[in-house]
């Protein structure tokens, strides 16, 4: 119950920021200025989003790779049928991706699954992050809006900061981890008024956390990690530039990678749709503050933008889900926090039983 509650939350504060975002709009204008879009930059960038999502695939084999095989087609079909949930259920669907491939190829357990996610989730954030603040430094606004831009530029040098100072605890976290979790143990314990399930919790995060860092031992995988983690945000900021493009615009590369920073800023709010309301608002500040577009054209901008980077992973991700025999009660079972656990579990006996054994 407390599940449906929470999605029925997240569903009304989706319609209110899209009403906020709609509310002052002219939707003729906005008709015309869709009507009007160059609808061949905008099947290019969708078709350049399909190999975003293959590109995703490559990445999460490579990350698997130091623990087992996955077969490339199962990646994929796992990856939009994951996206695509993330579109229809908000970051509730998050859990889908690494549900769903274990089902789909047998030789990837529940735990690897869960563990490279967790790897690639921390990639995107960390790559999306550092590419956002450094295009901060450079970015030019056009005249007139140097004032609104002062404070941007300043917190994209606080946030380079933040970057650095992430890095920096994450190599310490993952060296001195095996010292570090054993002793914050021994402290929680004496902390009788937090509960023990939020102190196992938070431990067994931790152990995860330094399990999923472990990737990164290896200098070839690193390499080939961060060859697919650039190559897929060159995508996703090349097909801003179309969409951006097909409306009549003329932005610089630099252009695109600014409102593709302030539409990620809007995904951050987990509503349904793939983050609805919020991805529509802070890509049509960014558009209209920043580089001066009309507002009624920079919501067109803004609904086509969303719909080119989710619309390429719905479609395959419902043939895929129509052509296997999951249902929605087994990927709700699958995806519960109960099944969860039994993974996280599982995995810790098997590294422990690695230890052992070395």
């Amino acid at each position: 119950m407390r599940k449906y509650l929470k999605f029925i939350a997240l569903l009304l504060l989706a319609a209110l920021i899209l009403w906020l975002f709609a509310r002052n709009l002219n939707w003729a204008e906005v008709k015309g200025s869709l009507s009007r879009a160059d609808w061949r930059l905008l099947a290019l960038g969708g078709a350049i989003i399909c190999a975003g999502y293959m590109v995703r695939a490559f990445r999460w084999r490579t990350l698997l790779a130091p623990i087992t095989p996955a077969s490339l087609r199962e990646l994929f079909a796992a990856t939009t049928m994951g996206f695509s949930a993330i579109f229809l259920l908000g970051r509730a669907g998050e859990v889908v991706r690494p549900v769903v491939l274990p089902l789909r190829d047998p030789r990837v357990g529940p735990s690897a699954s869960f563990v490279t996610i967790m790897v690639e989730r921390l990639c995107d954030m960390m790559a999306v992050a550092l590419v956002f603040a450094v295009n901060l430094l450079w970015f030019r606004p056009p005249a007139g809006r140097e004032a609104d831009y002062a404070y941007v530029r300043k917190a994209g040098l606080v946030l380079l900061l933040v970057i650095a100072i992430g890095i920096i605890i994450l190599a310490l976290f993952k060296r001195y981890s095996k010292l570090f979790i054993p002793w914050l143990e021994r402290r929680l314990s004496g902390w009788r008024f937090i509960p023990q399930k939020v102190r196992e919790a938070f431990t067994g995060l931790l152990e995860n956390l330094a399990r999923a860092l472990s990737v990164f031992v290896n200098a070839k995988e690193v390499a080939q990690i961060i060859g697919w983690t650039a190559t897929l945000w060159l995508a996703v900021t090349a097909t801003t530039w179309l969409v951006m493009r097909a409306f009549g615009l003329t932005p610089e590369f630099r252009d695109a990678l600014f409102i593709m920073g302030w539409a990620l800023v809007g995904s951050l709010v987990p509503t349904p749709g793939g983050a609805a309301g919020g991805f529509h608002a802070t890509t049509k500040y960014g558009l209209t503050t920043f580089l001066g577009v009309e507002q009624n054209q920079a919501a067109a901008i803004a609904i086509v933008m969303h719909l080119s980077y989710f619309a390429p992973a719905v479609i395959f991700g419902f043939y895929y889900f129509l052509r296997s025999d999951l249902s929605i009660a087994r990927l709700r079972q699958l995806a519960s926090d109960e099944a969860i656990e039994q993974a996280v579990e599982a995995k810790k006996i098997k590294v422990g039983r690695m230890s052992e054994g070395t």
